[in-house]
């Protein structure tokens, strides 16, 4: 895209006809009575067992209008990337509208402090869905979205995207739709991705994040982001996918400095001693990152096959979406100051579900396939 900004109509400078002309847009969307009726029936509950209420809404229609057309209320967002033009409430408004179904299991102070909360998603593969959720939420206003890559047709099992988009960056177009939720949102996007170079400006700003959310390939980088994260004293959350479910680390540096990386998982390896890895020894470290205690069998025999039967690591979009979800709400606890586990925390959809899954027969079943393919990739067991 060559413009990831949405342009905001401005009746101090030009008329809206001139504005609507200078750009031209190939589709309107004007849904702004919907909306303040929508409004209206959230502010009074009374009227959800009771239908008759037009006399009212009308009077209260009105007096939101005062002596001002429709046209000339709220905001008018222009989209460039899809030269969409659409009547948005104004900013407290749209943002009372599009979070009125979390009371109260959010309240408004709470709602408060998780918009304010400023996040960072390195990553937007599964990190699709974290920053989505957020923005669905209502969560991160200032947001830093940061992806090199464009979309793949391999993506598309676990990303949220159709084949439209193939060869689209990733940045642009979760850029897109979060603006398209809450336009009045403030995105920092890198699509470049981060690098060593602009790495520090990705975690402190301006603005500097609260939390970052990490799920980028790059294992150097990933070692980068979290050396300075402990710097900064900034916690950095990571969702790995593991078959159905999902791997979780909480590496809470805003609360110890000393921290070792990945909660100690890669023992006390330093960026120095990772740059003389020999790539054939990647994937084990990859899986040692990852957790071999709990990576599931099928995931386990699929290291060794990268680069042999497999191009790179299975992915489900299950998973992908149980993570966002997942980082979304560790996001929004982190951000009302709530008590949050530390450490490796696994997610387990099987555990729930399979009846068999305690059982000594399974149990027994898993540790030893987890043990010949932890040998498969020369992990002493």
């Amino acid at each position: 895209m060559s413009d990831l900004k949405p342009v905001k109509f401005n009746p101090e400078i030009e008329k809206f006809d001139d504005f609507k002309k200078r750009l031209a847009p190939a589709r309107v969307i004007d849904t702004y009575k919907e909306q303040l009726e929508d409004l209206f029936l959230i502010r009074n509950p009374k009227y959800k067992f009771n239908k008759n209420y037009q006399a009212d809404f009308e009077s209260f229609f009105k007096s939101h209008l005062g002596s001002r057309s429709v046209e000339g209320v709220g905001s008018w967002f222009y989209f460039p990337w899809n030269k969409i033009l659409v009547h948005y409430l104004e900013d407290a408004l749209h943002q009372e509208l599009r979070t009125a179904r979390n009371k109260n299991l959010i309240t408004a102070e709470e709602q408060e402090k998780f918009y304010n909360f400023k996040v960072g998603v390195a990553g937007l593969s599964v990190g699709s869905h974290a920053a989505l959720t957020l923005a669905m939420m209502g969560g991160a206003r200032a947001i830093k979205l940061a992806d090199p890559d464009v979309i793949s047709g391999s993506n598309l099992n676990r990303i949220r995207f159709d084949f439209t988009t193939v060869g689209a960056s990733k940045c642009d177009l979760v850029t897109s739709l979060v603006y398209q939720t809450n336009p009045y949102a403030e995105i920092y996007f890198y699509p470049q991705g981060l690098n060593p170079e602009n790495l520090i400006e990705f975690l402190a700003g301006p603005p500097k994040l609260d939390a970052v959310v990490e799920l980028m390939d790059n294992p150097e980088l990933k070692i980068r982001l979290r050396l300075e994260a402990r710097k900064l004293g900034i916690p950095v959350i990571m969702g790995t996918d593991n078959g159905d479910n999902i791997i979780f680390d909480v590496e809470r540096f805003d609360l110890d400095p000393n921290l070792r990386l990945f909660n100690g998982a890669a023992g006390n390896l330093t960026l120095e001693e990772f740059q003389k890895f020999p790539p054939q020894e990647l994937p084990r470290l990859a899986a040692k990152i990852a957790g071999p205690d709990f990576v599931v069998p099928r995931m386990l025999a699929s290291v060794s096959e990268v680069g042999k039967t497999l191009y790179s690591w299975p992915q489900l979009g299950d998973a992908a979406t149980l993570a966002g979800l997942t980082i979304a709400y560790v996001i929004k606890r982190l951000a009302l100051g709530q008590k949050i586990k530390t450490g490796r925390l696994e997610v387990n959809l099987d555990s729930i579900f399979d009846p068999d899954y305690f059982s000594e027969v399974s149990k027994k079943q898993r540790e030893e396939e987890r043990e010949k393919y932890l040998r498969q990739i020369g992990f002493e067991v």
